[in-house]
This record gives C-alpha cells, structure tokens and sequence, in this order.
C-alpha cells in the first residue's frame, strides 16, 4: 500500500468517527496547551525576576539589616532590625576602607502623603544622598537630581518618580512647583524616567529627598536614626568579590560583632538575588509542568483506547486485507498513521490554544507568558510521539490478527 493510500485511509477512519476522534484529540490539545502556558509562564516570571534585578543597578551589592526578636521571643524576618546608619553608608564610601566600592547610596524609606494644591497621593518617600541615581542606574527625565551641597545642607527639594510627578501634577510639568510633607514644603527639581515595576513594587511611584532633610524634618522614631538599605556598587563584575569582603569586614568591625555568623546584617548580590528567585521560579515551572503532563498521558492513554476500540470495530475489514495480500507492515502502518495524525491535530490545536493563552493570560495576570518557537516545535513533535507510543499495541494486535479468524468475527 502507497502513503498516500495509507493516510487517506486513516484520515477518511479519523473522519468517520468525528465525535469519538474530536474527544481524543481534545483531550492531548489541552495537555499540550497546558505545558506551553506552564513553561511560558515560568520563562515570563524568571524575565520579569531578571529585569527587575537589572534595574537596581550594575555590579550592585545590597546591604540589608538582621532580624529583630520580640519580647515574647518571635523573631522578625530579615531587614526588620535597624542596626544600620547612615554612619556605616559614609564609612563603605572611604577609598581606604572598600577601595572596591566606587559608590555608595544609604536609603531610609517610608510612606507619607505628598500634598500638591488640592491634590494628594500615598507614596514611598526615600531619603538617601546624592549618589542615589548613579547607583540605581535611574535617569532623569527633566531637572535635576540634587547635589552632595544639598544634601549637608538638608535643603528642601524631591526628586519625583512618575507616576507620582503624574497623580499630583497630571500632565504639567513638576519642576519648580511644591509638594508638601508632614507639613514641610519641598521643591521638586526633578522627574525620573519611567523604570516600570519590580514584583509587587512600582519603581516610579517614590519621592526621593535629600536624607539629612528626611532625618531632620520628615522621619520620626528608628526612621530617623537608621537606614533600611545600603546599596553599594562595585567597581566591576570582577570587584564584587572583593567588595563583598570589603563591606563584611569593616560592618563587623563597626558593628564590634567578633563571630561573622552573628552578623546583624545581610549582603547580597545581583547575581545571589537571581539565582535565588530564578531557582525558585524553575521549581515550581517543573512543579506545575509535571502536572500538566499527566493530562498528557492520560490523552495518550485515550488514544490507545480509541484505537483499540477503532480495531475491534474493523477486524473483517483486516480480515479482508490479509486475505487479499495485505502484509502486516501496511496493517500496522495503517492504525500508527491513524494514531499519530490524533497525536499532530491535537498538538497543533494545542500550540494555537496555548498562543491564545498568551495574549489572554497577561490580562488577567501580571506576570508575562513567553512562549519561544523551540518549545512549540518540541510541542508538536512530542503530541506526534503520543500518538505513536500509544498506538503501537493496538497497531501490532490489528497486523498479528489471523486472516481466517478475523472474517470469521461477528
């Protein structure tokens, strides 16, 4: 028998039982659909972790600080403590001290309400100092960033993000105009370029003011007196190391802590942060992706039974091919090309089900879906493989039946 006749003949066998093959090949298109979106999703989220880490900044050091422990002995997680000043920040930023460190941006962060007119928003307030922007890698859209004078000079001045710059002045230009907090007017002299969002954080809903202003006139209590971050960067990405040593040693010494397993601080790195996150992300991508392809065994275990049942239905017909001088190969070639074309239509509807998902799923959720050509292709081939693996037994039991004992079949 030609291919030719060998996939008509399996096709015009597909077509006859429409319901029946339409219910099989459902069944692989939403297993197919459901790993592209599981590993879409996961390729999306490590993106997303990706950017966000970049947008910190370049050969980034990030020093947090230890955890507190309550009276009743519960202990608060990591950055809960206030065990780092602004102190510390001048000290990482001596030549002497971390000559691997070529800036460093202390930050002290709160939410207040900025009062513009008669309009007002609840945002992030940021004290640091001058070399804020060059450390975070944050451009400016208009204005300026403010100076180290005014910074010693605790001058009133913010720099906006903008989206704040936007819900308190809409479309008109910030520069120059006010914003008021906690009852102390400041000038805006800047506006930040959009950065978009880390996780759950929107990096331009923020004001960024001088830290001595906030010290002085803006915080209150630990506030006032402590920073919630140290961001140091790293005179290259071969530097981190050293500057890492660098921080660690002279916050030790600082801090007067002999054992380095005492620390009442954490550093961590870019490259830390990514792998962490990333490390997770993959986990629970091959959590969820081995469940989505239990559905894909199941949709291979109804196309063997649909094949068998396809057999049992046409055993005088096989009968009758044998005895004309059918060889088994055409028998079983027949019932795989049968198999495998349930395996390809329900790979291919679920491709097309799975690049559905990714322009539905982005609005219903916030992480992105990346979907890349290799793991559709992989997909495919795979849906075909389903058909085939599973349509093996049925095809050998249709080529093994015995001529006489299969016209003799009721």
């Amino acid at each position: 028998m030609r291919w030719r006749d060998t996939f008509r003949s399996g096709f015009e066998a597909i077509l006859g039982h429409g319901l029946r093959s339409l219910l099989t090949i459902l069944g692989i298109m939403i297993g197919i659909a459901a790993v592209i979106l599981t590993v879409g999703l996961g390729q999306g989220a490590q993106s997303t972790v990706n950017s966000a880490i970049s947008a910190l900044g370049s050969n980034l050091l990030v020093v947090t600080p230890g955890s507190t422990t309550g009276s009743g002995g519960v202990r608060g997680g990591f950055g809960s403590a206030s065990t780092l000043t602004l102190a510390d920040a001048n000290a990482l930023g001596s030549k002497r001290v971390a000559p691997n460190v070529i800036a460093v941006a202390p930050q002290a962060e709160t939410v207040e309400v900025l009062t513009a007119g008669s309009s007002n928003w609840t945002t992030s307030v940021v004290g640091s100092t001058a070399s804020w922007a060059e450390v975070r890698d944050r451009q400016l859209q208009e204005g300026g960033f403010f100076t180290r004078q005014q910074v010693s000079g605790a001058d009133d001045v913010a720099v906006l993000g903008s989206t704040t710059a936007s819900e308190l002045f809409g479309a008109k230009s910030p520069i120059d105009q006010t914003v008021t907090v906690n009852g102390v007017v400041l000038t805006v002299i800047g506006e930040l370029t959009s950065a978009g969002s880390s996780g759950s954080t929107n990096l331009d809903d923020m004001a960024i003011v001088p830290i001595t202003t906030t010290q002085q006139q803006l915080f209150t209590g630990t506030f006032a007196t402590s920073v919630s971050t140290i961001y140091c960067e790293a005179n290259s990405s071969s530097g981190l190391s050293g500057a890492y040593q660098e921080i660690d040693d002279e916050l030790l010494a600082a801090h007067h802590i002999a054992q380095p397993s005492e620390a009442d601080f954490t550093i961590t790195s870019q490259t830390t942060i990514a792998s962490t996150a990333n490390s997770v992300n993959r986990t629970l991508t091959d959590l969820l992706a081995g469940i989505a392809g239990i559905s894909l065994l199941v949709g291979g275990i109804g196309v063997m039974n649909i094949m068998l049942v396809s057999v049992t239905e046409r055993v005088r017909e096989i009968g009758l091919r044998k005895a004309l001088g059918a060889p088994p190969t055409d028998i079983r070639r027949q019932f795989l090309v049968e198999a495998s074309s349930l395996g390809l239509l329900g790979g291919i509807g679920g491709v097309l089900a799975g690049l559905l998902g990714t322009v539905i799923l982005p609005h219903l959720q916030s992480n992105p879906v990346t979907i890349s050509p290799l793991a559709t292709a992989v997909a495919i081939v795979v849906a075909i493989a389903i058909g085939l693996v599973f349509g093996v037994y049925p095809a050998t039991r249709a080529a093994r039946l015995s001529p006489i004992d299969a016209l003799r079949s009721e």
